[in-house]
């Protein structure tokens, strides 16, 4: 086992793969790099990226399982492998498609999917924190015959953290600048900032979760076309819609956005029980399709500014945005016209925002496999650093 690790430790170059599926559950995100050194040392280079998408009878199974009222054990211990041969099928697909073999990878990282998310202690319901990924490494390990790091979570959890969010590290080491200050917005079911203040280093990173990304625009798409379109294309509907201020106003009176920083959310506070009460109500007080698309994402971009404004003490110079989010020309335009700073997208940097998120665990697991500290405490309220993810050979 040991000798494995050394094998592919002592490579001077190393072809691994990021799987990733967010909280959306609308596809198996696959990045394979080649990756050099680790730490402050590292660099890489994107050699292939698809999303491969979930079949929707297994995209139903996995929603039951987000829901305590209809998950159970049975389900969820089958859905754990279902989802590690789906992951092994979608990562050899991009491999082949990349004109590589199976043979040529030298690791994995998978974040897997998150089932469920309980970033602190829940006395009234007697829970404690805690994080549920799922998705079994074995299954990747024995089609792949390679080391796989998967479970990131947990370790900055047992370390007093929330889990989450973990790419903070990854973003100080490509993208900190010592002449700007720095925020990178994901935009995935739920939006993340990394903040990087000029010239600061891993300990200066802010970095939480400002609240919903697509979660409620792309579920309350989902309600209002009676699941015949899974997301509002480009913001297209939108942007036909007026933003009713009133509504808008209660939303933004969520009692998550006044938490202190580091933070954590999920489906748990901004599913689809949530949306489907929003979109009720709307219904009821007249809005049309247009105007409740309009309000949510308007919503999305408000609480992203806000957040920034809150608690990013230095301000923000350019803000660049990553996620599905970042193809949603309404959001970025509400963005612009909320932000005061400036606004890109990965792709302006020369990067891609559909494959930050699979390309971030890669690098994650490679940090790992060379015994390197990969979370940022200050980002996820860990007592101390710690190596994240469990490894499987």
């Amino acid at each position: 086992m040991f000798q494995t690790l050394i094998n592919v430790t002592s490579k001077p170059e190393r072809i691994g793969i990021g799987i990733m599926s967010g909280t959306s559950v609308d596809g198996v995100d696959v990045a394979i790099i080649s990756v050099k050194s680790s730490g402050e040392e590292l660099s890489y280079q994107q050699l292939a990226f698809d999303t491969v998408d979930i079949p929707q009878d297994l995209r139903k199974k996995i929603f039951k399982q987000f829901n305590p009222a209809e998950s159970s054990v049975d389900k969820l211990c089958s859905l754990n492998f279902e989802l590690g041969q789906l992951f092994a099928s979608a990562a050899r697909s991009v491999v082949e498609n990349a004109s590589l073999r199976v043979e040529d990878i030298d690791f994995i990282g998978s974040h897997g999917q998150t089932i469920y998310h309980i970033p602190v202690n829940q006395q009234d319901m007697c829970l404690v924190k805690s994080t549920m990924q799922i998705g079994e490494a074995s299954v990747l390990a024995e089609k792949f015959q390679c080391p796989v790091v998967s479970d990131f979570r947990v370790r900055d959890m047992a370390a007093g953290g929330e889990g989450a969010p973990l790419v903070p590290y990854v973003d100080h080491l490509l993208f900190r600048s010592d002449t700007e200050n720095i925020a990178l917005q994901n935009i995935g079911g739920i939006g993340n900032v990394t903040y990087l203040p000029k010239g600061g280093s891993a300990s200066d990173v802010i970095a939480f979760d400002t609240g919903p990304g697509n979660m409620i625009m792309d579920e309350a798409m989902n309600i209002l076309t009676e699941g015949k379109f899974q997301f509002d294309k480009n913001g297209e509907m939108a942007a036909k819609g007026t933003i009713n201020e009133d509504i808008l106003k209660e939303l933004m009176d969520h009692p998550y956005f006044t938490l202190p920083v580091p933070k954590s959310t999920g489906r748990e506070l901004f599913g689809a029980a949530y949306t489907r009460k929003l979109v009720d109500k709307m219904l009821v007080k007249g809005l049309s399709s247009e105007d409740i698309l309009a309000t949510v994402t308007m919503f999305t971009a408000l609480t992203i500014v806000d957040q920034l404004g809150r608690f990013l003490p230095g301000g923000v110079d350019t803000l660049v945005v990553s996620g599905g989010g970042a193809y949603n020309a309404t959001l970025l335009r509400f963005l612009k016209e909320l932000g005061g700073f400036v606004v890109k997208t990965q792709e302006d940097l020369g990067f891609s925002s559909e494959s930050k998120e699979a390309v971030a665990f890669a690098l994650l697991a490679n940090e790992t496999l060379f015994g390197v500290p990969n979370n940022v405490p200050t980002a996820t309220g860990a007592a101390k650093q710690v190596v994240l993810g469990k490894v499987t050979i």
